[in-house]
């Protein structure tokens, strides 16, 4: 009786999936990668086994499959790599807000960063008097001690007009 290794993979990454938490992150991937990686190759010996001498398994279908899901796995890997990466750019670049002059993108909050929180999706600076703002573009830093210029309103006319009031 010959398995078919690639049906036996769903069932098992099916499984997996089903026992899997809310949050999916590349660590918990790649295990779960390595394992199916593990049983593939098991049932590629099984199926080597007892295949049916007189109908031989095709040979490059199987270096196929065994390259397809190597190459899966080593993404898997790569993408774990890449968000210890991130995290430790996030835990660097968090270091130098602290004790800072901060005012959000829109000029809403401005203040002395006191402490900073990192998140996986990006870096909140928390200022004195609690308020937060997300590190973004547009978000002015400048050292301790010195004032930040809020942008000029909107609604300011000082562009339109001959400038003089009646």
């Amino acid at each position: 009786m010959a398995i078919d290794p690639v049906s036996q993979m769903q069932a098992n990454s099916a499984s997996g999936s089903n026992s899997a938490s809310g949050s999916n992150d590349a660590a918990s991937a790649g295990a779960a990668a390595t394992v199916n990686y593990n049983d593939f190759l098991q049932l590629l010996i099984a199926q080597m086994k007892t295949q049916d001498p007189t109908e031989p398994m095709d040979a490059s279908a199987q270096i196929a499959q065994l390259a397809s899901f190597s190459q899966v796995e080593q993404q898997i890997q790569t993408n774990s790599h890449f968000e210890t990466a991130l995290q430790n750019q996030y835990v660097s670049q968090a270091a130098d807000y602290i004790g800072k002059q901060i005012m959000s993108a829109d000029g809403s909050v401005t203040g002395t960063v006191k402490e900073v929180s990192i998140y996986s999706d990006g870096v909140i600076a928390i200022t004195d008097d609690g308020q937060k703002v997300l590190i973004q573009a547009g978000v002015t830093v400048a050292p301790a001690g010195t004032t930040i210029d809020p942008p000029p309103s909107s609604d300011d006319s000082s562009g339109s007009g001959d400038g003089s009031s009646s």
